[in-house]
This record gives C-alpha cells, structure tokens and sequence, in this order.
C-alpha cells in the first residue's frame, strides 16, 4: 500500500531546549469535552454543588500528587509550577463565580466552563508575556476540573517509551513527571512561550522541545517520525530519507561536540597566549547549580531572585531569603556567588496582590528593579537583610540592577548601611567586606561611568536591557526585532567605554546578558577586554571552548579596528576573521 504521506513539513514554534532528536511521536491527545448546558431545578441546584465539592477536592488531591513527584523528581523550584494549579485551585473567587451560575440554573460543567473561559479572556490583554502565559494554566486547572465532574480518566502517557516524541497541544505538570520518568527523548506543543511552565521544565529536563507551534498535533500521528531541532524552535515531521540523514549526521556532531566539551571541564577559560578570563553560570534557583559546576564555571555572576515572588500571594520573608541564599553559596563555595536584588515592576507584585498598584503604559521603563525598592524599602530592607545573614556562609557578591544614576546608587547603598548597622546592633554576623557591584544596563549609567565606578566594587553588563533602551527597540516585538543588534556600532562603542572605564578605576567587568552567551561574539568581547562572562549552563563549555582557542592579541587588534567602523557589515567581516585555534 503507498505512503501518501507527506515529506518535511517543517513547523516554526519557540526554542524551548537546545539540542537535536529525532523519534518516533507518541500523540498526547487534548481531553475532549462535549458540554451541554442544562437547566438545573431549584430543588437540585445542591445536589449541584456537592458534584462541584466533590470534582474539587478530587483535583486538589491529584494536584497534591503531582507536585509530590514533580518535587522528588527535578527539586522545590519546579514543583512551584504544580503550586501555581493549587493556588488556582484554590482562588476564591473562582469558585464563586461558578456557584453564582449553579444558584441560577446552570449546571457545574457548563458554569466551570463558563468562568474559566471568562478568566482566561481576561488574560489576553496582558502585555507582560510571563502573566499573559499562565492562562494555560488556568485552562489546565478548568480541565481537570471538568474531568473530575463528567468521570472521565484522565489522559495517559504509560505506555510510551523512551526513543518517543511526546507531541501535545499542551502539557501539564503531571505529564512532565512521566516525560522525565519514562526518557523520553524531547517534546513537542501547539501553545506555549519562553515563559510557560512546559519550557521551564524543558530546560530543567536538559532535553530537546519546541513549543508554540500551533498545529502540530492535529497533523502528527502516532508513529510517525519527528525531528525536534531546539536550536532553531523547529520540528520536522515524516523528513525525507536526506533530511533524515543530514539530521543524524548533525546529532553525531552534537554528541561528539558533547563529549569534547567535557574534556574542558576543569581547564581554564584561557586565551592561547595566556589571558585568563572568568567564567560564570546565570541560575534562577538552587536546582540549577549542579549542571552549572558540571559545566565548569568558577562561580556565579547573576544569580536572578525573582522566580522568589513568583507563585505566591505574600512577600517572601527574611527567613526565606537567608534560607534560599545561604543553601546556594555553601553549594558553591569557596566560589563567589553575585546576587542580583529583585529586579521586577510594580506591575507584576500588584498582579500577585503583592502591592497596591496602578497601571504603566510601559513598565519595562516605569517602576522596576532599584527604583521600585528605593521606593518600597521594606521590600529591599527585607531581601538585603536575607543576603547579609547569608554571607557568613559563602562568599557573597551583591549586585544591583538598573542603576541609571549615582543617586540611586547612593541611595541603595545608604540603606544598606542602615541595614548593616541595625544587624550590628542586634548582634547579626554577616560579611562586613562583602563586595558591592551594579548592572549596567541604562545607557545613562554607561555614559557616566567614570562616576559610577569609583561606588562600586564591580559591574555587570546586562546586554539584553543596554541594546534595547540604546536602540530603541523592544526585542520581543516582531515588527522592529531584526533591528536589536549587538554588533551595532553605538552598542560596541558603549560596551568599549563601560570597560575602559571600570579598568581605570581598578574594577572587573563583566557580562550577564545573552550577548556574553553567544559564542559567535566571544572572540570581540574577550578583544574589548571584558573580564568576566557570566551564561547559562548549557553555553559554559561553548564559550570556554572559544576562549581556549583564541589569541588575545588578535582578539585586540580585531576589537581597536571594529571601533573605528560605523556599520554592521564591516564589523562582521572584521570578527568573522579572528582566528580560532584548534585545540
């Protein structure tokens, strides 16, 4: 019988894990659910909502089992992503609204249905990316809810093996604890973005997936042969026998590439003739830090706090912070860890219930980061408290974010010496010598940083906020992304001054955003001088590689004739000549 099928159907989605696989698909189909709605009797509207009590108890108890194995299986951290079904679960008002339906006649499916769907309109017209996504979620806990109320079973993943592809119009916790459980070898979403739970645990897995690809499991079947490229947020689905080929052939690539960069593991991030740079990892939490030392960083520069005010509706306490901080620079000791205060807007606390706040036409320049601190003292008092208690247990670097001026910069560092005073008072040990250092990430703050420079200990390049504000360009809007460019000449020019300046004043500088984790821009930022790379995990062996295989002195040369070019393509031309030495 022919095989009608059609060959490389190529589906564009959103890189959620880097890497290469190539498998069979196993279909998770989404939960169908055929809902009429009836009109229930005065007399059996109880009746009603004793079915509702019940189907909500039963999700609770099943939530609570999945946060129980997500929690044993990839750690606390990831186990908040089931936390935040259970807060859902549990919101008041949701219920409310569903009761309200039943005591007019509504049945409890089609109210659930209902309210659910009234939620997650609401959610459309969020800007922030991070919030707008967590009407999956929403969606996610309605399901089950609904599940529990019509009797179905739930969906199931147990009979899939590990050489499969897991393809799905979304992913719960749940089924990312038998992913994990069961090997799978990546996995592939209609929904999602960068900030979906399903990307988040994409990466924790350390395994390839591409999410927000639309379709794809209305066209993928069963059986069928799937190629998930992470690199370039891509899958192709029943690839002919050359693209076939040419996949497998770049999955040995990826598995000798692999292999070799492990063997750089406790070598130095040295330059062939003899500049050593520092190599540091970025985490979010706790969980990551052990594929950041098997990776081979010599510590952490940016330790991000926010994921601390995610999934919660009170303030983290002073307690957490000590707690959380202090469990992370014993893991990494003697290593220093660099840890960045809150750097988050009003917008998103106020959305938690944190804070009393008004809308911002734009937050990512309203208030957030060191101004929202400044002030809100209470918040950074509590946080600068948390990391002063820690510091006896490891060698603790406090970092500041978007410090646009010295007289923010002056004014956090006032609190803090108030705060250092009152622990002295209360006969708190901490780090008296412990460094000070801020992000420098507003152009202003590059401008004068002459001035910032003789205040601080160190800074940090925080590339990803300094091109967009430079360039006027948001990166994550379609329409203007191909003009965010780091070989800019505005942006390398500024990035130069930054340097020069901080080496003037006797200060490292460093690096912490996506630009330092490009390897393709290694040999330009290691030839402007940069002192310290600070990336994910996953791009350590990568840059250290090309650290190892560069010559300072032409990284140099290439770096003072880059400064002198006012366009992208003679930079280009000028970096892609740099020469790397086989090691």
């Amino acid at each position: 019988m022919p095989n009608n099928k059609k060959t490389d159907v190529v589906f564009k989605g959103v890189a959620a894990s880097s890497g290469i696989a190539i498998g069979k698909v196993f279909l998770l189909e989404d939960d169908d659910f055929c809902l009429i709605q009836k009109e229930i009797p005065g007399n059996a509207r109880q009746e009603e909502l004793n079915r509702l009590d019940c189907a909500i108890e039963k999700t609770r108890s099943e939530l609570e089992v999945t946060y129980g194995k997500i929690n044993e299986v990839l750690g606390r951290n990831y186990a908040k992503i089931a936390d935040v079904h259970l807060l859902i679960l549990d919101d008041p008002s949701l219920k409310q609204d569903v009761v309200k339906f039943i005591n007019e006649g509504v049945n409890a499916e089609f109210a659930v249905f209902k309210v659910i769907n009234k939620i997650v309109a609401s959610f459309e017209n969020i800007d922030d990316e991070y919030f707008r996504e967590r009407k999956h979620d929403i969606q996610d806990v309605g399901k089950k809810i609904l599940s529990n109320l019509l009797g179905k079973r739930s969906r199931s993943l147990s009979n899939i093996s590990g050489e499969s592809i897991v393809v799905a119009h979304n992913l719960t916790p749940a089924d990312t604890v038998t992913i994990r459980e069961s090997m799978v070898k990546g996995f592939a979403t209609d929904i999602g973005g960068k900030t979906s739970h399903t990307a988040i645990v994409a990466q924790g897995l350390e395994i390839p997936a591409v999410v927000g690809l639309k379709s794809i499991s209305l066209h993928a079947v069963t059986g069928d042969v799937l190629i998930i490229d992470g690199n370039k947020g891509e899958v192709i689905l029943n690839p002919a026998q050359e693209t076939l080929a040419k996949y497998r052939s770049e999955l040995a690539l990826q598995s000798e590439r692999r292999k070799d960069l492990e063997k750089l593991r406790y070598l130095p991030a040295q330059t062939v003739d003899g500049k050593t740079i520092s190599l540091w990892g970025n985490i979010d939490n706790y969980n990551e830090i052990e594929s950041v030392v098997k990776n081979g960083a010599t510590g952490i520069g940016l330790y991000r706090t926010e994921f601390m005010y995610f999934n919660r509706t009170s303030m983290p306490s002073e307690d957490e912070h000590f707690e959380n901080y202090s469990k992370v620079v014993r893991a990494m000791s003697p290593h220093a860890v660099i840890i960045r205060t809150i750097d988050i807007g009003g917008d998103k606390l106020a959305k938690l219930g944190l804070l009393n706040f008004g809308k911002e036409e734009n937050p990512f320049m309203g208030l957030r980061a060191i101004r929202l601190c400044l002030k809100y003292p209470e918040i950074f008092i509590c946080q600068l408290r948390g990391i002063l208690r820690a510091s006896v247990n490891g060698k603790i670097k406090l970092m500041y974010p978007m410090i646009s001026g010295i007289e923010e910069l002056r004014a956090a560092n006032k609190i803090l010496k108030k705060v250092k005073e009152n622990l002295r008072k209360e006969n708190v040990s901490f780090d008296e010598n412990m460094e000070v250092g801020a992000m420098i990430e507003v152009p202003a703050a590059a401008i004068i940083m002459d001035a910032i420079a003789k205040e601080v200990n160190f800074v940090s390049i925080g590339t990803n906020d300094l091109i967009q504000y430079s360039l006027a360009v948001d990166r994550i809007n379609e329409n203007v992304a191909n003009l965010y460019d780091p070989l800019h000449p505005a942006i390398l020019r500024l990035i130069k001054k930054i340097i020069d300046e901080g080496h003037k004043a006797g200060i490292e500088v460093g690096m912490c955003g996506e630009m330092a984790g490009d390897p393709f821009y290694t040999p330009a930022l290691v030839g402007l001088g940069l002192d310290d790379f600070s990336v994910s995990s996953a791009q350590i062996p990568k840059i250290k590689k090309v650290i190892r295989s560069v010559s300072y002195e032409d990284a140099k040369s290439a770096a003072d004739q880059i400064l002198t070019l006012g366009d992208r393509e003679s930079i280009l031309k000028v970096i892609e000549k740099i020469k790397i030495t086989e090691i």
